[in-house]
Order: C-alpha cells, then sequence, then structure tokens
C-alpha cells in the first residue's frame, strides 16, 4: 500500500470521527462490509476512488480534501497548468489526475488516468451518476457491465456509471480524460 493511500484512508477516519459517525454506519453506506471498511481506515486495503468520492459525500466534505488534506480555493475559475493536477497513485501502474480540485463546489470530476498493462481484471467500480471516457492515447478496453468496449486513441464512451465498469491498458501504456458527474 503507498503511503498517499494511507493518508487518503487515515484522513476519511478523522473526518469521520469528527463527524461523529460510527464505523457500522459509515461502512454500511458505502455497502461495505464493516471488516473491509476498518482495513481501509487502516490503511491495509485499497478502497476505490469512487467509495473516496461517496465518503466524501457522505462526510459531507470536498473530495479535495480527502485526496490532499487541502480546502478547495477558488469560486469563479481554476486553472491546471500543464496537466499538473494533483495526482495520486492508487497503485503501481494506475494513477490519476485531478484538473479541477481547487474549485469550490464543483458538480463534475474531471481526471486524467494514467494505466499500464496488467494480466488481471481491472478493479470493478460503480457510483451514481454518469462518466465519460476519452482516449488521449493508446488504447483502453472499458468493461461495462458483461461487455467489453475497445478503444482507441480519439475514441469514447459515456455511460450510467451506476452498472459495474473498469477500464484496463489494451496494449501498452495509456491515458485518458474522465469526467464524472455525480
Amino acid at each position: 500500500m503507498n503511503s498517499q493511500i494511507k493518508e487518503i484512508a487515515g484522513r476519511i477516519k478523522k473526518f469521520r470521527e469528527l463527524a461523529g459517525i460510527p464505523l457500522a454506519s459509515i461502512a454500511e453506506k458505502l455497502e461495505m462490509s464493516e471488516k473491509d471498511y476498518a482495513a481501509f481506515e487502516d490503511g491495509t486495503e485499497d478502497i476505490t476512488i469512487s467509495a473516496i468520492y461517496s465518503a466524501a459525500a457522505i462526510l459531507n466534505i470536498d473530495p479535495t480534501v480527502l485526496l490532499t488534506g487541502l480546502e478547495p480555493a477558488v469560486k469563479d475559475f481554476a486553472v491546471i497548468l500543464g496537466g499538473k493536477g494533483v495526482a495520486v497513485e492508487r497503485y503501481r501502474g494506475y494513477k490519476f489526475t485531478s484538473l479541477a480540485s481547487d474549485f469550490i463546489g464543483r458538480d463534475m470530476e474531471p481526471m486524467i488516468v494514467d494505466i499500464e498493462p496488467h494480466d488481471h481484471l481491472p478493479e470493478m467500480v460503480c457510483h451514481a451518476g454518469q462518466e465519460f471516457n476519452y482516449v488521449l492515447e493508446g488504447s483502453v478496453t472499458v468493461i461495462y457491465g458483461d461487455r467489453e468496449i475497445v478503444l482507441s486513441k480519439g475514441d469514447s464512451i459515456y455511460f450510467d456509471a451506476r452498472t459495474l465498469h473498469g477500464q484496463k491498458a489494451t496494449s501498452g501504456k495509456a491515458r485518458f480524460l474522465v469526467v464524472i458527474n455525480e
């Protein structure tokens, strides 16, 4: 488990305790077992990005606070120069970079995702709202329910994010834009 993920887990635990929300309650709302959720808060297990955003909603705080420990600071517009947004490497070979983390009260979550090929299935997630993926480099296989859709540079997909889904690099490294609206 990388140190960044442990820091995020620690922040979620801190804000859950400050809000007076029992561990069992937040685990239930995240549709996780208490054991799995406790392992996440202890930093011994990873948690999906969608669960981080769902936890932020439950805790009534901006996801940026959980991801970085900092409050968003601008409300008119946010500029990210040269793709240098807040980056989180969830695990080796999977990194996302937020492109609007400094904007207060955002309704969408735009991110650049960099993934490297691997032999196992991608982490499958589902979350509220809708999601848009646009391939910038390489090719990406989007697993959506029981379907696999292969996208190449310039291709995109827009879908209901409540359906179980995941992405994997098809051949070589891949980079794609993700916009989530929950």
